[in-house]
């Protein structure tokens, strides 16, 4: 009994103690210095320089489309001719009724001069001629229309619309890029402004080609998006790849300067 005594006091006073001592302090938790974007994979898509979509302006039937899909054209050269036969026609009739106009209004100038005719009576062959140059005008912007060439050169992304289709004003016929030089847009840490400069090169690893290739940055974002804590950056791909095409995407590798 004496035994079992003791063991209980001894017990008791190793209870007592572990409450009597203070707590072990907890670990401190060590804040994260990186933001949630730093901790992603920075993905990017391959964009042409420049690229649109080119509209009919009349309505008109499509003649010829010279430039196939995928196919390259040069700045100034012809992508869509329309048959603009009643155009033509309109801008002939448009041409007589001037020379009419004008006829008629030498011919009043001549009698006036001889007092043979009235002011109004000139007045109105002037009108009459103004009118009819003003609707010469008008035809020639019409069939001006007639033939759309490239604005720039480039290559043919998709073809809306076939031969001998009518369309209407306004209605789309080519997607047409500027693929000289691809670039990349993507959002990077704000934290990186302090380092990242216009010029700067970096690596970018295309997933189709399973290659990296040469970039270097030519805009940085005009606002931080404080939400995120990005900023939108731009870069181009440094040098002439002809295996890479617009829309491939791949993985930017950029190493920050603490990091290397």
């Amino acid at each position: 009994m004496r035994a079992i005594w003791l063991w209980g006091l001894i017990g008791l006073g190793a209870v007592t103690q572990a409450l009597a001592a203070p707590p072990a302090p907890a670990a401190l938790a060590t804040p994260t210095t990186r933001t949630a974007i730093e901790r992603q994979e920075i993905r990017a898509q391959l964009l042409p320089r420049r690229y649109t979509t080119v509209a009919a302006e009349i309505g008109a039937k499509v003649n010829r489309l010279p430039v196939p899909e995928g196919a390259a054209f040069r700045a100034g050269q012809l992508l869509v001719s329309f048959d603009c036969t009643l155009q033509q026609a309109q801008m002939q009739k448009a041409r007589a009724e001037l020379h009419g106009a004008e006829q008629t209004l030498k011919t009043n100038q001549r009698l006036a001069e001889l007092n043979s005719v009235g002011k109004l009576e000139l007045d109105m062959a002037q009108a009459a001629a103004h009118k009819a140059r003003a609707d010469v005008g008008a035809n020639q912007a019409v069939l001006s229309k007639c033939a759309i060439a490239a604005p720039f050169a480039g290559r043919v992304a998709e073809q809306k619309v076939r031969e001998q289709q009518y369309v209407q004003p306004g209605q789309a016929l080519l997607d047409i890029l500027d693929d000289s030089v691809l670039e990349l847009e993507f959002l990077v840490p704000s934290r990186w402004l302090s380092w990242l400069r216009i010029g700067g090169t970096f690596q970018v690893q295309i997933d189709e080609t399973r290659k990296s290739y040469p970039a270097k940055f030519i805009r940085i974002g005009a606002r931080v998006d404080p939400v995120s804590q990005s900023v939108k950056v731009a870069a181009a791909i440094d040098g002439q790849f002809k295996e890479l095409i617009a829309g491939m995407s791949g993985r930017v590798q950029i190493t920050p300067p603490e990091s290397r």
